[in-house]
């Protein structure tokens, strides 16, 4: 009696069953019609991605390609260790490598200083709130304002107001403003992603805040912002339009020698030099070495970025 009353009552349990699993339930199509446009669009997606990768791989070395067979026979140690000159064939580029050092002797530890700080209190003393919340939005937008405003407010402020002209100084400040947003955002990011329990048995050993933040976050935190940093300061070496609304000449025959010098730098360079093809030819050959040598300084500061990263990075 008992076995016939469970039979009777898994029956309505296996139609339901049945029915749920009928391919001609209409819901089951609708779900079979969904999938079968998801895969669809996921294949389009892909194709496109990957178009859109191939064709910026093309431009890319279409141009290395190009500025590599307009550079050959010009770039050789004499370009690298002569000054700057009226005649093609004598140019070279050792005053403008000399500036652009001098410019990150100042950029470099201005961003470290302020950008690493202005995160550090950002994410570890100010108080989490509205303020809080509407200075990190502003911070982020400064990291998008085109470079030639920063420019306009190097021009203002710096050369202006101080007096600085277009010296290495005024450039070096001026190129701090444009990255220091860059910097700060990946700083933040880093300390943020610090696991929390780090923290907490910092503190349950009796470690203030700041020793907390020195001896702990800090350390685990330095291969995103050691990452950041060179990031920006590769994205401070390759920018034109601020020193170009400072004013920094294009054709200066002294060498730098203190930041309160007159300078060029090799975006300049290569600016100038390229607009300068109109009435000389030989300035595009020019200009291509000296679009190699910057690319080789790029290349060789995002290298050592992701070997820091990847030396560094901690794993918990």
């Amino acid at each position: 009696m008992n076995l016939d009353v469970q039979i009777k009552n898994t029956a309505p349990l296996k139609n339901n069953l049945t029915l749920k699993t009928n391919p001609d339930n209409k819901g089951f199509e609708i779900n079979m019609k969904k999938m079968k446009h998801r895969i669809a669009l996921d294949k389009v997606s892909k194709f496109i991605f990957s178009l859109s990768t191939l064709v910026s791989l093309v431009v890319l070395g279409i141009l290395i390609y190009r500025i590599s067979v307009q550079s050959i026979g010009w770039l050789d140690m004499d370009f690298l260790t002569s000054n700057l000159s009226i005649f093609p064939e004598k140019a070279g580029i050792k005053g403008a490598i000399l500036g652009t050092l001098y410019l990150m002797s100042i950029v470099i530890p201005v961003v470290c200083i302020l950008g690493v700080s202005t995160a550090i209190y950002l994410e570890e003393y100010a108080n989490k709130g509205k303020i809080q919340s509407f200075i990190k939005v502003n911070i982020s937008n400064l990291a998008s304002v085109p470079s030639v405003i920063f420019g306009l407010l190097g021009l203002a402020v710096f050369g202006r107001i101080f007096s600085l002209g277009s010296s290495i100084l005024a450039g070096g400040l001026t190129m701090s403003l444009l990255v220091l947003p860059v910097v700060v955002v990946a700083s933040q990011e880093a300390l943020r992603a610090v696991p929390g329990y780090l923290r907490e048995a910092s503190y349950a050993m009796g470690a203030s805040k700041w020793t907390t933040t020195w001896k702990v976050v800090l350390p685990v935190a330095v291969p995103g912002i050691l990452t950041g940093v060179i990031l920006s300061v590769s994205r401070a070496i390759g920018e034109t339009a601020p020193l170009v609304v400072l004013g920094v000449p294009t054709l200066i025959m002294k060498l730098p020698t203190s930041i309160m010098d007159d300078f060029t730098a090799l975006p300049i360079q290569i600016y100038y030099w390229t607009l300068d093809t109109v009435l000389t030819k030989e300035y595009a050959n020019l200009a291509a070495a000296t679009i190699v040598v910057l690319l080789l300084v790029l290349f060789i500061m995002n290298f050592t970025a992701i070997l820091i990263r990847n030396k560094f990075q901690r794993k918990f």
